[in-house]
């Protein structure tokens, strides 16, 4: 099981899909699921029910997830938030931190209209904000941080799979 973790708009389930495709395992993002179950956007369950009770269902589907056999999984920014979803990543888990600096996440994100967190007057600041706090969060749950920087997404995946080898994860 590998877990990608870090900031909205890292890169994780544009990676999370590549490099599912290259190790051949199934791939799931958080996300996506919780959609599913809410049947509607996560946009739409932040306003009409707020960040906890959204957390309280990232918390239970991540649980289900992370139970199913080997996949490549990718969470929600702010998953690492629960200290028990941390734990249970860890635990179940190889978790990649995909570290990208609050400028380079708005470069890339500047235009999107659907994340939740970043609908605000300044989302530079709020980046800066998020990453501040979450960091360290991500880097105590991770068992490898990958620098993203500007590589391209099977550069990326390249690097992870390296590092899962080396560690003696891969065969």
């Amino acid at each position: 099981m590998i877990v990608l973790i870090g900031l909205p708009g890292s890169g994780k389930s544009t990676v999370g899909r590549q490099l599912a495709r290259r190790l051949q395992l199934p791939f799931y993002d958080s996300d996506h699921a919780i959609e599913e179950r809410l049947g509607c956007s996560i946009r739409e369950a932040f306003e009409r029910d707020g960040e906890a009770s959204f957390r309280d269902l990232e918390e239970v589907v991540l649980d289900e997830l992370t139970r199913l056999p080997n996949a490549v999984i990718s969470t929600g920014g702010g998953a690492i938030t629960r200290l028990a979803t941390r734990e249970r990543l860890r635990e179940r888990g190889q978790v990649v931190y995909l570290n990208s600096t609050p400028e380079e996440i708005y470069r890339r994100l500047r235009h999107d209209q659907n994340r939740p967190l970043l609908q605000v007057a300044d989302p530079l600041t709020r980046l800066r904000d998020l990453y501040g706090a979450r960091d360290p969060l991500y880097r105590e749950t991770a068992h490898f941080v990958i620098e993203t920087g500007r590589p391209s997404v099977a550069t990326l995946v390249n690097m992870i799979v390296m590092q899962l080898e080396l560690a003696g994860v891969l065969s």
